[in-house]
């Protein structure tokens, strides 16, 4: 009995004396993504969330790609993001697209060279692809969907579609990985007067070779919908249509209402499912994660799995013509009524937007 109290006792303090180390030198790598010369907003939450990793921590920015673009993101990452201490950048014809072969081999790396103590990125696709690849790399196990930064290691996370909220300390080597939910934490930018090009560093990718980039999936194409709506993921308004609208010619009433306020456009899973709009506009656990000002829903009946999705939203205004559907539960306004009705009678009271 005195033996095992004695291990115990030597386990903690081992633990404590590693959290304690963990703690004192904390060094974050943000997998960023970016596009058309600009970091992505979400990218920008999920260096907001690394800073409470911790007072000291360093923070780099890792952004890969191919072009003037690739460079012109790294000086708008500079500029925008103080919490930023460098910006590591990996200008090559091989992460052009991004895929999650070469992405992971880089992020290996990268880690080899700079002993980061984490390593995060959004929760979106990207991150979904590539850190659970780049994890096995580098043998450690990932922590995904944070919504909660409490300390170095320990995290909140949603689980049972959002139904319940789970507490997480990671105990692991180093790196500590995680995907974060950017629609929990602010983007916290404020433009710098100068921008500090100092930070600003290019990887050595000589050690980087053909098979590394190359991996088992090659870029084919990409599709999407040409549309001057806001992105959805970042949206203050988002209006969203469910299968009571039933065919994609009643749909356009959604996008009409949406045009009219400004709004992105999102639907249910049985919307995508029956063909009304692409799965690029899903709403929900298995689509995109949002957190707007206003989320309007129209004959969406309120499924686990998309309640999951909207939980985060400030204020949720309901029309649905059952009165027992679930999505009344969660909605801050509810309206009992025929959404072919409604739908036109706002469409006309409705101010164009400028």
């Amino acid at each position: 009995m005195t033996i095992r109290a004695l291990l115990g006792s030597i386990r903690r303090r081992s633990f404590a004396t590693r959290v304690a180390h963990s703690s004192r030198f904390l060094s974050t790598l943000v997998l960023g993504e970016h596009k058309g010369g600009s970091i992505e907003a979400s990218s920008l939450c999920v260096v907001e969330a690394a800073k409470r990793l911790g007072g000291d921590n360093s923070v780099s920015l890792l952004l890969a790609g191919s072009g003037p673009s690739l460079q012109e993101a790294a000086a708008h990452a500079a500029c925008f993001h103080p919490s930023i201490s460098k910006v590591l950048l990996a200008d090559s014809e091989s992460f052009t697209y991004a895929l999650a072969e070469p992405w992971a081999k880089l992020v290996y790396l990268v880690q080899q060279k700079g002993s980061y103590s984490h390593i995060i990125t959004g929760s979106g696709s990207f991150g979904k692809n590539v850190l659970p690849r780049a994890a096995a790399l580098l043998d450690v196990s990932p922590i995904t969907d944070v919504t909660e930064i409490s300390g170095s290691n320990l995290f909140v996370r949603p689980i049972y579609a959002g139904n319940a909220l789970s507490t997480v300390r990671y105990t692991g080597s180093n790196p500590c990985m995680l995907t974060i939910r950017a629609t929990s934490f602010p983007t916290g930018m404020s433009p710098a007067s100068v921008s500090n090009d100092k930070c600003i560093e290019k990887i050595d990718l000589s050690a980087f070779s053909e098979d590394d980039a190359g991996g088992k999936s090659r870029y084919v194409s990409i599709s999407s919908q040409d549309t001057e709506r806001p992105d959805l993921a970042n949206a203050s308004i988002v209006v969203t249509g469910g299968r009571g609208l039933k065919s994609a010619e009643n749909f356009k009433m959604i996008e009409k209402l949406a045009e009219k306020l400004g709004a992105a456009v999102g639907a249910t899973r049985a919307a995508v499912d029956a063909g009304f709009v692409p799965n690029e506009l899903q709403v929900g656990q298995t689509g995109k994660i949002v957190a707007p000002e206003l989320y309007m829903a129209f004959g969406v009946s309120g499924a686990i799995q998309h309640l999951a999705g909207i939980r985060d939203s400030k204020v949720i205004v309901a029309v649905n013509k059952d009165a027992d559907a679930p999505i009344f539960q969660v909605a801050d306004y509810g309206l009992v009524g025929d959404l072919f009705e409604i739908i036109p009678e706002l469409l006309e009271k409705l101010p164009e937007k400028k």
